[in-house]
C-alpha cells in the first residue's frame, strides 16, 4: 500500500509524552524483540507488546487524531505502549511495515471509533469514559476481594508467626494490589513489611493497621452510600486520584494562607512535601501536596512563615482537606503561628478529625507555649501541664537549643501518638526543624 503522508519524526513522538517517565519508558520499549503482529497503513499503527501480564497489550494509534488505545493498566494517555510503537513506526526501519490489512483488533477499534458520533475537539466521550470507569471499578472489587481472603488468612493464622514471614509475604501482597489499580493501600501493606520488625510496638502497630484496611474493603462495597467526603477519603487511603482539572472545577475556598510548616520525604524514586497552611478568616487548616522525581526540584517551593493570599482548589474529603493553588496568589511575610492550643485542645480537634476519617495517618497540630523536657522520650509540656511525646526519630537538641530552655509555639505533625516537630517560633520568626 502507498502510504499517505510521511512518517513522523522522533521529536514529534515524544512530545505527545504526558512526562519524561513515560518518554523513558518508551524508549526502552521501542525494540521489535518485545513485540509481534506489528503494522501500519494510511491511518493507523497496530502491534502488541509483551507486559507483565500473561496476555500481550494490544496497541493501535489512529494517526488522524491521533488517538491511543491500549489494552495495559496504565491511566497516563498515551502510556508507554503506544509511544514505544509509534517511535518503531517513525524509525522506519521495516519492523512496522506498510500492511494493506489492519489486524483484528485495531480495525475492531477504528471501526467501533468511526460509529461514534462526531464530537468537537476535546470534547470528552461520556461513553468512552463510562467504561474505563466501569473498568476499573469490576478490575479494583476483584482485588479488594482478594485481599479481604489474604487479611482473613493472616488473622486466622494469628498474629505470632508473622515476624516470621519474609519480605516477600508482604511484597506479594501489595503488587497484587497495584494490578488491581489499588497503589496507596498497596503501599501500606509494604511498609508494614518492615515495620514489624523495627517497632517494639509491632503487634498493637499491625492489629490497628489490619483493622482500617479492613474498613477500606468494607467501605469500597458500600461506597453507593457514602458521603462525597467520606468517598473522597476511601478514594485517597485506596490510591485512585484525581485529576487536577477535576478538582479546579470544584470547590473552592479564598483566605489568607499561613504556611505553617513543610515536610518533605524522600526515597531512592521520589521526592514529596506536604506544605501545611491555616486560614487567618476561615480557620481552616489544609494540606497541599507536591512532588518531584528523586533528585529534582519541587514545583511549590513556599516559604516557612509567609502569607499566601490567594484562592484553593479542595480536594473532595474530610478535615483537614487537601489542596491545590487555583492561581499564583500574592507573598507576604507572616509573624510567628496564626493559632495555637493547648496539648488536650490539639489533641481533641485530632480525635475529631480521626473520626471523620479513621485512615488518615498524619494530623496537623499547632500548640503554644510548649517547653522541651529531653529524655529516653522527650516530650512537651504546655502551660496546664499535660505532656505529649515527641517521635523517637526526631533530634530534639536544636530544638531545645533554639528555644533555650523557654516556652516556645510550634507546629508538627501528629504520627502514631506521637508529634514530630516540623517548625518552632522564634522572636516571631518561623524556623524549620
Amino acid at each position: 500500500m502507498r502510504r499517505v503522508g510521511a512518517r513522523w519524526t522522533e521529536a514529534r513522538v515524544l512530545a505527545l509524552a504526558p512526562d519524561a517517565g513515560s518518554a523513558r519508558a518508551a524508549r526502552s520499549l521501542a525494540r521489535p524483540g518485545r513485540w509481534s503482529d506489528l503494522g501500519s497503513n494510511d491511518s493507523l499503527v497496530w502491534g502488541k507488546c509483551q507486559g507483565s501480564a500473561r496476555d500481550p497489550y494490544q496497541v493501535t494509534v489512529d494517526l488522524n487524531e491521533p488517538a491511543f488505545r491500549c489494552t495495559c493498566p496504565s491511566r497516563k494517555h498515551p502510556c508507554k505502549h503506544g509511544l514505544a510503537l509509534l517511535l518503531m513506526w517513525a524509525a522506519g526501519d521495516g519492523s512496522v511495515a506498510d500492511l494493506d490489512t489492519a489486524a483484528d483488533f485495531a480495525a475492531a477499534w477504528a471501526d467501533e471509533r468511526a460509529a461514534r458520533p462526531t464530537r468537537r475537539a476535546g470534547e470528552p466521550d461520556p461513553e468512552a469514559r463510562a467504561k474505563r470507569l466501569a473498568e476499573r471499578e469490576s478490575l479494583m472489587t476483584a482485588g479488594l476481594d482478594e485481599f479481604e481472603r489474604w487479611l482473613f488468612d493472616l488473622v486466622r493464622q494469628g498474629l505470632a508467626g508473622v515476624r516470621g514471614q519474609p519480605y516477600t509475604f508482604w511484597e506479594t501482597a501489595a503488587a497484587r494490589l497495584v494490578d488491581a489499580q489499588v497503589p496507596g493501600l498497596a503501599e501500606r501493606v509494604r511498609s508494614m513489611g518492615s515495620a514489624v520488625h523495627v517497632r517494639a510496638d509491632w503487634a498493637q502497630h499491625l492489629l490497628t493497621h489490619l483493622g482500617r484496611w479492613y474498613l477500606a474493603v468494607r467501605a469500597w462495597r458500600g461506597r453507593a452510600g457514602l458521603s462525597p467526603a467520606s468517598m473522597g477519603d476511601l478514594r485517597t487511603v485506596l490510591g485512585w486520584p484525581r485529576r487536577s482539572d477535576e478538582v479546579l472545577a470544584g470547590e473552592r475556598l479564598r483566605d489568607r494562607w499561613w504556611v505553617l510548616g513543610l515536610r518533605q520525604d524522600e526515597d531512592e524514586r521520589l521526592l514529596s512535601q506536604r506544605t501545611w497552611l491555616h486560614g487567618e478568616h476561615t480557620g481552616e487548616t489544609v494540606v497541599l501536596l507536591d512532588f518531584a522525581a528523586a533528585g529534582g526540584s519541587l514545583r511549590v517551593p513556599h516559604v516557612l512563615g509567609s502569607v499566601l493570599d490567594g484562592e484553593l482548589a479542595l480536594y473532595p474529603g474530610s478535615a483537614p482537606r487537601r489542596v491545590l493553588l487555583a492561581g499564583d496568589p500574592t507573598t507576604t511575610v507572616g509573624d510567628g503561628l496564626p493559632v495555637t492550643d493547648t496539648v488536650l485542645a490539639a489533641l481533641d480537634l485530632a480525635t475529631t478529625w480521626q473520626a471523620g476519617n479513621p485512615w488518615l495517618d498524619r494530623l496537623p497540630m499547632s500548640l503554644g507555649a510548649v517547653t522541651v523536657i529531653p529524655g529516653d522520650d522527650t516530650v512537651l509540656v504546655d502551660r496546664d501541664g499535660t505532656t505529649v511525646t515527641l517521635e523517637r526519630e526526631f533530634d530534639p537538641w536544636p530544638l531545645l537549643a533554639l528555644s533555650g530552655g523557654h516556652p516556645v509555639d510550634l507546629f508538627g505533625e501528629w504520627i502514631g501518638q506521637r508529634l514530630h516537630p516540623c517548625s518552632v517560633a522564634v522572636d516571631g520568626e518561623l524556623i524549620s526543624l
